[in-house]
């Protein structure tokens, strides 16, 4: 099992709705296999610049431990999901021992 950093932008939804999105990913990884150790949700921010015609985002963050087997699928559900403005997907640098 490897750590990862799962970050994601969800397009500005009422809160029941990110709420069912964010639900949907960590059912995601428990599914394959893996674990959040962490949620954080940093809430809407104003992006940088327009993504999808929107200008607002909600940003979560998930701290996982998983395989890479459950990271290509959870990449490939992000990608096809309406809801994900961006995403981004990095393995942790921490040493296990």
């Amino acid at each position: 099992m490897r750590k990862y950093e799962i970050l994601f932008i969800i397009r500005s939804l009422d809160e029941e709705a990110t709420n069912a999105v964010i639900d949907k990913f960590s059912k995601l990884i428990a599914a394959n296999g893996g674990t959040i150790e962490k949620e954080d949700r940093w809430g809407k921010k104003r992006l940088a610049y327009e993504i999808k015609k929107e200008s607002e985002g909600y940003y979560v963050l998930f701290y996982t431990k998983c395989e890479p087997a459950c990271v290509n699928e959870c990449d490939r559900v992000m990608k096809i999901t309406d809801e994900v403005l961006k995403h981004m997907i990095v393995r942790s640098d921490e040493k296990e021992a």
